[in-house]
């Protein structure tokens, strides 16, 4: 290829935003790693390395937590919660115990039992369905490379000295590489390998770095010192760009940022429809540190806090007592604002180990033993959970959320144990919530929503998740790129079973809502109005442009076009009526 030619490749926008500079390639974080056996009696000797790796790595996560301190915002408070992560693997964790067995019972060194343990562990993860939840894999590698690292005597350099205006290439980068960057002097980055639900990218969003991952070819061809342009937005990653290229994204920069100061004056701003009907804007959130990002967005609660985060990253199950000071930290920084706290939602994961080993194959199928049912059928730790959220509850409005639920029973059951529990705590004299927090149900199974009319007799609310309705209702697993593009939010189907659902929900008089992708988008705000939905929970970055277009909308009209559509057989017209609609505005 020639030098200086412009090139263009094709990733994943993790973090939104345009970006210039001069490339500065970031070294390979591959490490040779040697693998020999070793002698009956210098076995202790490997563990001994191997026991003082694991102390070199506690320090080094030491004093990136004490410099974590300097970052600015919610990424300060992303990188803090990581690193205290990292150093619960570094105890007693799969990983080093495993890697302790190695060189106990193969006889190998150091180095190559923690290589061996990490590629066993990778395995396991490699067939996760949930993205998001196998992301957590590149934590665990993290931990392994340092660990190998120290083992090894090869140190990582800083991406910290790069010179100012670098946007940072790299094969892959950790999300300590990441806090590394300072935003006043590296651009942006982008790698070859990585994915949109790693804590990379939620540290790229944190920083407010323009950030592409994924995009294969990349160091093919990408030399130190040349011209590039990070997009962000649309995923696209240009080198060398042409001068007419880089005048459209100057633009397109500029337009960017005049858009995001009139979504930042929606703030404020009450939502409400043109015909002053209000609509409730919350936020989703997986991560404690997204709060930040909640109270800037304006959100008016957390409308599914998704509370597997507390389980993540270790092989034992969270007491009652580290759960409740989570949830309490989260309900009290929202001053106010109601919190709906999914119960656990996780299967095939395997990330707490004791939990999930017990009950086989079973949890690694979307269809399986997983969410409402995996609780029901180990109520010690469901109960630990359900106390935990009964205290958080003493400090501000919390909602329970059930999620997976398929019939009467599971619900009457859950709320028979929350009853329990809540008895308990009283005869304790623990301090709880006054009144009974409601108890409400996802309605995102097809048997779920079809028998929605019976599920409103006994749930205090819903919230329609329409990811897994959509993928649930037409067989499709979106991680499967053969298939991904039959994913459609607007088959009539999943149409049908949405207002079906809220129509129980409304002849019932309890809420309802919606709390998947379709909420966050603005192009199906006006459906979901004119389905007669007023409660929206999406990622608090969404927000703004999901309350400036609803603040556009003519509730009667989205009503009318909302029956058309109603009316329709083929996907493909009701895409072009709501098309429509939407270029009214």
């Amino acid at each position: 290829m020639t030098p200086g030619k412009e090139q263009i490749f094709e990733g994943l926008g993790v973090s939104p935003g345009i970006a210039f500079g001069t490339v500065h390639l970031r070294e390979s974080g591959s490490v040779v790693v040697p693998e020999y056996k070793v002698a009956a009696g210098a076995v202790d000797k490997e563990l001994t390395r191997l026991k003082k790796a694991v102390t070199g790595a506690r320090r080094q996560i030491g004093r990136l937590k004490s410099k974590a301190k300097a970052l600015p915002g919610g990424a300060s408070d992303e990188m803090i919660y990581l690193l205290d992560a990292y150093s619960q693997m570094l105890e007693n964790s799969r990983l080093v115990r495993g890697a302790e067995s190695r060189i106990s019972d193969d006889r190998i060194n150091a180095e190559a039992a923690v290589q061996a343990e990490l590629s066993e562990i990778s395995a396991t993860f490699a067939n996760m369905k949930d993205s998001y939840l196998a992301a957590r894999l590149d934590d665990i590698r993290d931990v392994a490379g340092r660990l190998i690292r120290l083992l090894v005597k090869s140190p990582r350099k800083s991406v910290a000295r790069a010179p100012k205006g670098s946007i940072i290439v790299a094969e892959d980068l950790t999300p300590a590489d990441t806090a590394q960057m300072d935003p006043a002097r590296i651009a942006g980055f982008a790698t070859a390998l990585g994915g949109a639900e790693g804590h990379t990218a939620i540290m790229a969003r944190a920083l407010g770095l323009p950030s592409v991952l994924g995009a294969a070819d990349l160091l093919s061809v990408v030399r130190d010192g040349d011209a590039i342009i990070i997009d962000g937005d649309r995923g696209r990653i240009v080198v060398n760009p042409k001068p007419s290229t880089a005048a459209v994204y100057e633009r397109r920069h500029e337009e960017n940022v005049d858009v995001t100061r009139r979504l930042n004056r929606t703030r404020n701003q009450p939502s409400v429809t043109q015909d002053g009907t209000h609509v409730t804007l919350q936020a989703n959130v997986e991560l404690p540190v997204q709060l930040n990002a909640v109270g800037q967005a304006g959100a008016e609660g957390v409308g599914l806090l998704r509370s597997e985060f507390m389980f993540m990253n270790r092989d034992d199950i969270p007491s009652e007592d580290e759960q409740f000071e989570f949830l309490k930290d989260i309900v009290e920084s929202m001053d106010g604002r109601p919190v709906t706290i999914r119960t656990l939602d996780i299967g095939g994961e395997k990330l707490a180990t004791s939990l999930l080993e017990e009950f086989g194959d079973s949890v690694s199928s979307a269809l399986g033993l997983r969410a409402i049912r995996l609780s029901l059928a180990h109520t010690q730790v469901f109960e630990t959970q359900i106390a935990a959220i009964l205290r958080a509850g003493a400090y501000g409005p919390v909602r329970f959320l059930l999620p997976m639920v398929s019939n009467t029973v599971e619900v009457r059951r859950a709320k028979e144990l929350i009853k329990k529990v809540a008895s308990r705590l009283k005869r304790r004299k623990v301090r709880i919530a006054e009144k009974m927090p409601p108890i409400g149900i996802m309605i995102e199974v097809p048997g779920a929503a079809l028998s929605s009319d019976a599920l409103a007799q006994t749930a205090d609310f819903f919230a329609i998740g329409t990811n897994d309705l959509t993928m649930y209702t037409l067989a499709i697993d979106r991680t499967d790129e053969q298939v991904a593009n039959l994913y459609n939010p607007l088959h009539p189907a999943v149409l049908r079973l949405i207002q079906f659902s809220a129509e129980s929900a409304f002849r019932t008089g309890i809420p309802v809502s919606v709390c998947g992708e379709m909420a966050g988008d603005p192009r199906y705000t006006a459906l979901l109005l004119g389905l007669g939905i007023r409660d929206l929970s999406m990622g608090a970055g969404s927000i703004p442009r999901v309350k400036q277009r609803l603040r556009s909308i003519n509730l009667s009209a989205a009503e009318a076009r909302a029956r058309v559509i109603m009316d329709q057989v083929d996907s493909g017209r009701i895409a072009m009526l709501l098309e429509d609609f939407n270029a009214l505005a």
